[in-house]
């Protein structure tokens, strides 16, 4: 049983060109769908495969297909999300640069098995090579005839457009996502409605991670049993680690679901760089909760990160040493979140600003007793309050730090203050 799904072939010189793809399989699950498969059979087959989405939220991509509804006269889309604006994250520019095709591979199994005809790569605007790299990839599969109008001799026809995002991280949100693609400010929406019934143009739409859909023909070619056998039972296949901070090998990891987080630190990327001993671990992107080093003998799957009250998210694995301020942590999560919420909400527009205000008057020596538990209460008030996942996003790594290195900042804090 082969160990890697979506970094197999990375080595192989040229794999971006469609030529060098197709000698290694590549669309094969295409034309196997196109000839021997029916769209309720493909939907069966992801369900079965306990595919969950890798761009944070986890939701089994089958499920959130088969919501979009059947029988109706409205144009469907698809919208894959290559935002990819959480702070350590950085597995999807991988895929879209080393293997293009292996996601338009993917785009094209779904948008059949869902009845779409236009898909969107909404791509972060700061990929600009990456974008060129997409754009190259798509006038090649025109070329052969996979893209376009009655593809390979199918009834079936797709059009995708790459979509550049501005730099905005809320874009990631799916609702914000299709506002933007719409030409509207990036604000999402209150849901219900869900963008399964009403999304794109008021249409039905399909939004998945770039990593999600790249999982696809491997399902479709090596079916759902083969696909869980590599990861658990509930949330099947591998995942892409993306490993940053003081470690001997940074980089991605493909590895399967469930792989334990000291393992992947200390065998796969090496371990602590430079003699430095760890001191924390944010598991799954910036937003996710940190984890101290007693912390970290623990699978990075869905369910054992929440039982631990942390989440995968994005999968992004930032590992912090020992000569790291839990202060400066702190000032460069709170300034992020306080930059780039969209201010639709109060409280988190005025919540994540008093926060990296109180978090920087800290960092300049000017702290007061106090101001630690406000900041608690300012995030308390954050979550489950707003529109979109930003407050929580915000709210739980700010809550976690304080809880478990409260001594260490308190120690900024001026003794007569």
């Amino acid at each position: 049983m082969a160990d890697k799904i979506l970094t197999e072939h990375f080595g192989l010189e040229n794999l971006f060109k469609i030529g060098v793809y197709m000698k290694n399989k590549g669309y094969e699950a295409v034309k196997k769908v196109l000839s021997e498969k029916k769209p309720d059979e493909i939907l069966a087959e992801v369900k079965a495969a306990n595919l969950r989405g890798r761009g944070g939220a986890g939701f089994p991509a089958g499920v959130k297909w088969g919501f979009v509804p059947k029988d109706i006269e409205k144009s469907k889309y698809l919208c894959v999300n290559a935002d990819e604006g959480e702070p350590g994250t950085f597995k999807d520019r991988y895929i879209m640069t080393h293997n293009p095709h292996l996601l338009i591979e993917g785009i094209i199994i779904t948008s059949f098995c869902v009845g779409i005809h236009t898909a969107f790569i909404y791509i972060r605007g700061e990929y600009e090579a990456v974008a060129l790299r997409l754009e190259q990839a798509i006038s090649e599969a025109y070329d052969k005839g996979f893209l376009g109008k009655d593809i390979l001799g199918t009834r079936f026809k797709l059009d995708v457009y790459v979509h550049r995002g501005a730099g905005a991280y809320i874009c990631g949100e799916e609702t914000a996502l299709l506002e933007s693609l719409e030409g509207k400010r990036g604000n999402p929406r209150l849901k219900p409605p869900f963008p399964a019934s009403i999304g794109l143009f008021g249409c039905p739409t399909v939004i998945n991670n770039v990593e999600t859909i790249s999982n696809i023909p491997s399902i479709v070619l090596n079916g759902a049993t083969w696909f869980c056998q590599m990861g658990l039972p509930k949330d099947g296949g591998t995942r892409i680690f993306g490993v940053s901070g003081l470690v001997k090998k940074p980089g991605i990891y493909e590895l399967p679901v469930g792989t334990n987080l000291k393992e992947i630190i200390v065998q796969h990327a090496g371990g602590m760089k430079d003699g430095k001993k760890m001191k924390a671990v944010i598991p799954g992107g910036m937003s996710a909760p940190i984890l101290t080093e007693e912390e970290i003998d623990i699978n990075m799957d869905f369910d054992s990160l929440v039982e631990a009250k942390s989440m995968l998210g994005s999968a992004a694995i930032i590992v912090i040493d020992e000569e790291t301020s839990m202060l400066d942590v702190l000032m460069r999560v709170t300034k992020f979140y306080s930059h780039e919420s969209c201010g639709q909400c109060t409280p988190c527009r005025i919540g994540n600003s008093w926060i990296n205000k109180i978090v920087k008057r800290i960092s300049d020596g000017n702290g007061k007793r106090g101001d630690l538990d406000k900041i608690i209460q300012l995030a308390n008030n954050m979550l489950g309050k707003t529109l979109c996942p930003l407050g929580d996003a915000a709210a739980m790594p700010v809550m976690s730090i304080i809880q478990k290195f409260r001594e260490e900042l308190e120690s900024y804090i001026p003794l007569g203050n």
